[in-house]
């Protein structure tokens, strides 16, 4: 177990509390230069030459199949290497600190580079990742969050002696590497026990339940077979009302009053309210009411932008209103309930569709008369009930199970960033200490 050093001082920064008695201080505006990123003038794909891929969060993530690229004659723009540190500037992360690629600077990011060769910079990666939560809680912006420039560069930097940073970084760079590693084997069993929903979902409103029922074509090629009593017919068909979204105008935003949602509030097949927008006035509200209202049980689906094709349900009764976003499904019971086709959006088979029909332009996107005429199967009223059920007892036991896993991860990142902050803080003194060999 790491001891404490012998004597502390107040540090002058509450949440940073107590630091050695050794330890100095500075702010980071005098020991970096922080440059902002920005987007190219022209994207481009792999094929051509002279070129490295643009930066956006998806492509530091590995989360695109599909990335730009930039090319290195542009003026202006902003290249990186492997390592670099940046910081997210804009959205819902803005202030998070994330690590570089080789490549050209997103427009939403800043990078800092170190120009004190008193700091090591592997201790001030971790240093900054303690200053995340004070930058974000410093935010500026109506609706999208940005980073403070202001807070940002008076963000103290605390300075041990070169060794001790050195000796700090290898301690934290091998605990935090064994915790990212079973961080990273919990997540592919959720991603596993996804596939496995997604595989349940898939089966029981394509096929249905009964294995043993009689099949006929449907006589649509990528639909292929399906059971003989089911009805085929376009989603217009089955709706209450023609797909509508939100408004095409971009709205005042403020720091209260109703809420108003898009895209980046529809995640894992719910509306998270805690990723709005931001709020519009009672007056705004009114007006946009006059086009759609949302109701308990309407369906979302995202129709333009990295997200295409996501869905969430409504499930409350307090008062809000959506953007362009997102459009709108409300199923007629009497031929199709609605968690049938909550179910049905969530489908590979029509996920499929909405691939097979988008368009690009600057980004994807799927129009709603596109969206009317795809395609939906559903057996009868009765079978449908049966088919909810199932769907929802199989998929419960997999969600318990995922939402432990998930319990267990954010116990583990919360050790990981407290790890962090006792290590470049001085709470505990590892410069004694080695790391275990086998």
């Amino acid at each position: 177990m790491e001891k404490a050093y012998e004597t502390y001082k107040d540090s002058g920064v509450e949440w940073i509390g107590k630091i050695p008695e050794s330890w100095k201080s500075v702010s980071l505006k005098w020991i970096s230069n922080i440059t902002k990123g920005r987007k190219p003038k022209v994207d481009y794909d792999e094929s051509c030459e002279n070129l490295l891929p643009y930066l956006s969060m998806e492509f530091l993530r590995n989360k695109t199949s599909n990335p730009t690229y930039a090319s290195i004659d542009e003026k202006g723009l902003v290249f990186v290497d492997d390592g670099d540190i940046l910081i997210l500037w804009d959205g819902s992360k803005a202030g998070e600190i994330v690590k570089a690629k080789k490549g050209a600077l997103s427009s939403t990011m800043a990078k800092i580079d170190l120009t004190d060769s008193d700091f090591e910079s592997t201790y001030l990666n971790y240093l900054l990742q303690l200053g995340e939560k004070h930058i974000q809680e410093n935010t500026i912006g109506m609706g999208i969050p940005h980073v403070s420039g202001d807070v940002l560069k008076g963000l103290k930097m605390l300075l041990p002696p070169k060794q001790e940073q050195t000796q700090i970084a290898a301690y934290l760079d091998y605990h935090t590497q064994l915790i990212d590693t079973l961080i990273s084997k919990k997540e592919s069993l959720i991603q596993k026990l996804q596939e496995q929903r997604q595989a349940i979902i898939n089966e029981a409103v394509t096929k249905g339940l009964n294995k043993n029922v009689a099949l006929k074509d449907s006589g649509i090629e990528w639909l292929g077979n399906i059971p003989e009593h089911w009805e085929v017919t376009s989603i217009k068909n089955i709706l209450d009302i023609p797909i509508t979204d939100g408004p095409h105008t971009t709205p005042k935003l403020y720091d209260e009053g109703i809420p108003f949602i898009s895209a980046e509030s529809i995640r894992n097949n719910e509306i998270d309210f805690n990723r709005k927008r931001g709020y519009i006035s009672e007056e705004d509200y009114e007006l946009f009411s006059k086009k759609y209202t949302p109701k308990i049980n309407d369906i979302y689906m995202v129709k333009s932008g990295a997200t295409t094709g996501n869905i969430g349900i409504v499930k409350t009764e307090e008062k809000f209103t959506i953007w362009s976003p997102l459009a709108v499904f409300r199923a007629k019971g009497e031929k199709v309930f609605y968690e049938y086709l909550f179910y049905y959006l969530q489908s590979s088979l029509f996920k499929y569709q909405v691939e097979l029909n988008w368009s690009f332009g600057t980004q994807q996107n799927i129009g709603m008369g596109v969206l009317s005429n795809l395609k939906i199967s559903y057996p009868s009223v009765a079978e449908q009930q049966n088919t909810i059920s199932f769907i929802k007892n199989s998929a419960l036991k997999i969600e318990i199970s995922i939402e432990k896993i998930q319990t267990s991860i954010q116990k583990l990142k919360a050790y990981r960033q407290s790890l962090i902050s006792e290590a470049v803080t001085g709470k505990i003194d590892v410069r004694d200490w080695e790391p275990k060999t086998n």
